[in-house]
């Protein structure tokens, strides 16, 4: 679809691909792209008929990290985070909260807390390098596949940077403070399979074969689970990190409980009993 500026949006069947797209720079970081990413995601949580949502890279790269000759222009005691930010927000503003499952947009702020908040799954597929920005985007998903020729790398101590934007919270909770550290610190290159082995993503594929891996994965979601339950059971994982055993134990028995009266647990039934495929609304 037209309309986005580095970025390319398609929807295929019921799942929302978002390519960045910058292929000749591996897809390195603009404003430009940011403001694009925040638009493509609104776009796909509008449209019923997309219930997952696939983010990519063009070419041989997921996403380098940021633009280095944005980097060079960032002046000491510049405000540039903020400058930044507000250039890819510019005037729109989206309401990404779903109102289903409980409310995790007062945990999950900054510049790409709003893909927590997303009702869809959002799935990272990293079909080559990822570094800086481009590994700290790809931890904001629910799930992250990569291709078997990946790289990884957080880049940021070899440019004289900290960790950003919640990766210090991020990358703990899935890898170990151990690894994170060592990933942090050293800001070496990490294996797809070294990646997996440490849980950083779920699994890897075959590069001959990756994203068509991936796609029949979120198609396998879009198609046999119900939408609604998906959205609460994201919104119950991102909001447990906040929350002792027993709160969550009390937030899954009253979304249960809500979850009996939706039209999707009664054709979850229905489906099942008469042996046909499911035909799921969200409702």
């Amino acid at each position: 679809m037209t309309g986005y500026e580095d970025l390319i949006y398609e929807v295929k069947g019921r799942v929302g691909l978002v390519t960045l797209s910058r292929p000749d720079k591996l897809n390195a970081w603009t404003a430009a792209m940011e403001k694009s990413l925040k638009q493509a995601i609104a776009a796909a949580v509008k449209d019923e008929a997309v219930r997952v949502i696939v983010l990519t890279g063009a070419g041989r790269g997921f996403c380098a990290g940021a633009d280095m000759n944005l980097l060079q222009s960032i002046k000491p005691a510049s405000n540039w985070e903020d400058r930044e930010l507000a250039k890819a927000a510019r005037d729109e503003t989206f309401d990404f909260n779903s109102g289903l499952g409980p409310d995790v947009s007062p945990h999950y702020g900054g510049r790409f807390g709003y893909l927590m908040q997303v009702k869809k799954p959002i799935i990272a597929a990293i079909n080559g390098p990822a570094a800086g920005l481009g590994l700290v985007v790809a931890l904001y998903a629910d799930m992250r596949f990569a291709g078997s020729d990946a790289k990884f790398t957080t880049a940021f101590a070899s440019r004289g940077l900290i960790a950003e934007h919640g990766i210090s919270w991020l990358l703990p909770r899935l890898v170990g403070p151990a690894n994170a550290m060592d990933l942090l610190l050293s800001s070496r290159k990490a294996t797809a399979q070294e990646a997996e082995r440490m849980g950083l993503v779920n699994k890897v594929f075959d590069q001959a074969n990756f994203m068509g891996a991936v796609m029949d994965y979120a198609k396998t979601l879009a198609e046999t689970t119900s939408p609604r339950s998906m959205a609460v059971m994201k919104a119950q994982v991102w909001k447990a990190l906040f929350q002792d055993f027993n709160e969550a134990l009390a937030v899954g028995d009253a979304e249960m409980q809500k979850s009996f009266s939706s039209a999707d647990f009664k054709e979850g039934v229905a489906h099942f009993v008469e042996k046909r495929a499911a035909n799921f609304t969200g409702k």
